[in-house]
């Protein structure tokens, strides 16, 4: 089986997913490993560059990470190339002229097994495949993208304030205040904001401390699947509706940037007492 992994860098490192793709590719077949560059992710000129440099190798299968830029760009390319397509998946095994795949489905609740015909374009979820520590990295080969299929003239990009990781010490010093451990939602580590081995929930981490405090979390039920035993759950979001409030034990509506260094400071003042 000939096998096109497409790598994602965080900074000018290759992501830990991309590593684990090219190393279960090797166990699949024929493996080689791509990187899209030129300008920051536009699905479009990444879909076109893509979709030729499979048109030209013909590989029978491309793996993608499911990460937000991984997930989307694999659907437009199977759209576009009319190949079969899994999301999301956990684990994968070539059998015969095709793929045997497992994703979850119903929030977690069920593992699915499917059988996906070649060629196939999958993605797969960060952390689901084992790297071997020390493992050298793939040789990665870059191609462009396809500044000619943008439809958008983009002028520049502007800062917006938004959270980051440049924020993460205000979650670390809350932390601190109250003698507790950090830990990361599924979109946090997906951005690469913070190690997976962080992630709280079904694909992460399940956790029952005394005091679970969540912030800014939305409420998704596969963030709850991994902390609702906790035995006190304090939430803030500045979202009123947000879904986190009906499993928690105390709600503030708030701006998390506003409310956490306030908080932290009254949290050391009380154990300084």
């Amino acid at each position: 089986m000939k096998v096109l992994v497409v790598a994602e860098r965080k900074g000018t490192e290759l992501r830990r997913v991309s590593l684990e793709l090219a190393a279960k590719a090797t166990q699949l077949g024929d493996a080689s490993v791509v990187e899209i560059g030129g300008e920051r992710y536009s699905p479009l000129p990444f879909v076109s560059a893509l979709a030729k440099k499979v048109q030209a190798d013909a590989p029978d299968l491309v793996l993608l990470g499911a990460t937000q830029n991984g997930r989307d760009l694999g659907a437009r390319l199977a759209a576009r190339l009319g190949r079969a397509y899994a999301a999301d998946v956990t684990e994968i095994a070539a059998q015969g002229g095709s793929l045997e795949i497992t994703r979850p489905m119903y929030a977690g609740k069920v593992r699915a097994r499917m059988r996906v015909p070649l060629p196939a374009v999958v993605s797969i979820r960060p952390g689901a495949m084992r790297l071997r520590e020390g493992a050298p990295a793939p040789q990665v080969t870059k191609i462009e993208a396809d500044a000619a299929a943008e439809k958008l003239t983009f002028t520049k990009f502007a800062a917006v304030a938004s959270g980051g990781p440049e924020h993460w010490n205000l979650v670390e010093e809350l932390a601190d205040a109250l003698g507790g451990a950090v830990g990361a939602s599924r979109a946090v580590t997906d951005a690469g904001w913070r190690p997976n081995e962080e992630q709280v929930g079904q694909t992460g981490k399940t956790v029952t401390p005394d005091l679970y405090v969540a912030l800014g979390i939305s409420g998704a039920i596969q963030h709850l699947a991994g902390m609702t035993s906790s035995k006190v759950i304090v939430a803030v979001n500045k979202d009123p509706d947000a879904d986190i409030f009906k499993v928690a034990d105390y709600g503030v509506v708030a701006d998390v940037f506003e409310f956490v260094p306030a908080f932290t400071e009254a949290v050391k003042k009380v154990r300084s007492t």
